[in-house]
């Protein structure tokens, strides 16, 4: 079984979503790669296909009728067979060492006494055509590198969790039945 599957929400996204396929490819055969192409209309379906042939033990590629994000993501959770779950947009790609560093931690989370539901990382948010990348970070309202419960979370106005700073524990999400709405 692999330690993480990772959905790619894919909608005419073509320019970018090579990047992103390559860096989360130095994954290696710990990770599965949804390519999630959702009923695009330029070479995503193709792109998606082409990586799937050359990866087979990797990437999967999902097509389906357009229905936004939130049914993307949610054949993403549909398709995914690794103990953790994550999603990464098409347009975005994953810093290396971060990325073996997770990669890491996950491993010895499931080797270790205690399942843990959700892993939450910073993340780099670095917009075109902006001057400088925004760190988004917990390190004040979470413990680090440590399990913890909900009780020892303090969030401070303005900061919250986003998709992008987030792993789920995939079997929590196929129990709970989380379903995001179409097209949002």
């Amino acid at each position: 079984m692999k330690l993480l599957s990772i959905a790619i929400p894919c909608y005419n996204s073509e320019a970018y979503m090579e990047k992103c396929i390559e860096s989360l490819l130095k994954g290696g055969e710990d990770v599965e790669i949804l390519v999630v192409n959702d009923g695009s209309s330029d070479r995503t379906a193709e792109i998606a296909d082409a990586y799937a042939e050359k990866y087979p033990t990797i990437i999967k590629a999902v097509h389906q009728e357009n229905g936004g994000h939130g049914e993307a993501v949610n054949a993403g959770i549909r398709n995914a067979t690794g103990l953790y779950f994550k999603v990464v947009d098409s347009d975005d790609w994953v810093n290396e060492e971060a990325y073996a560093k997770i990669l890491h931690t996950l491993g010895d989370l499931v080797r270790g006494p205690e399942t843990v539901d959700m892993l939450i990382s910073n993340f780099v948010y670095e917009k075109q055509g902006a001057a400088r990348k925004k760190v988004m970070q917990y390190r004040h309202c979470l413990p680090v590198n440590e399990i913890f419960g909900w009780d020892s979370v303090h969030m401070s106005k303005g900061k919250y969790l986003l998709m992008h700073s987030i792993i789920y524990r995939t079997k929590l999400l196929h129990e709970c039945g989380m379903e995001l709405p179409k097209h949002t």
